[in-house]
C-alpha cells in the first residue's frame, strides 16, 4: 500500500487575504495563489484555502468548525511564537491526560486548530 508523505487541509473561506495573513501569523508562507484560491506552506504542512463566497460560515458551524490537529515537536515554543502575534487563543497550552501538550487557535473566520505535542513515554 502506498505512503502517505503529508497532508493537505482545504478550507472554505470568504476572504483569501485575512486568512492568509492569519495563517502566516502561525508561520505559514504563502506557497501560491491560483485564481480564486491561495495556497500557505509549513514545514510538511499544506492549507488550500477556496474562496466559497456562498459556504456557510466555519463561526456557524459550531463543533463542526475544527479542521485540523498540528502535531508539532515543540507546542511551549510554538505557543510563544504566536501568543503576541494577534492570532486569537481559544486554549491556552496546556498537558492533558491523552499525553498531549496542546493549545487551541481560531482563525478570523471561526475555524478552529488544534496544535500539539506528544509527552507521553
Amino acid at each position: 500500500m502506498a505512503t502517505i508523505l503529508q497532508n493537505h487541509y482545504v478550507l472554505a473561506v470568504h476572504d483569501l487575504d485575512v486568512m492568509s495573513t492569519f495563517f502566516q501569523q502561525l508561520g505559514f508562507r504563502e506557497q501560491s495563489r491560483p485564481p480564486g484560491w491561495v495556497f500557505v506552506v509549513k514545514d510538511n504542512c499544506m492549507v488550500m484555502m477556496g474562496l466559497c463566497m456562498d459556504a456557510i460560515p466555519a463561526a456557524e458551524l459550531g463543533d463542526h468548525n475544527y479542521f485540523g490537529y498540528l502535531r508539532v515537536d515543540d507546542a511551549r515554543s510554538y505557543f510563544q511564537d504566536i501568543l503576541h502575534s494577534g492570532v486569537d487563543i481559544l486554549f491556552p497550552i496546556a498537558d492533558k491526560p491523552w499525553q498531549m501538550r496542546e493549545f487551541g487557535v481560531r482563525s478570523p473566520e471561526g475555524h478552529r486548530i488544534m496544535i500539539g505535542q506528544y509527552i507521553g513515554q
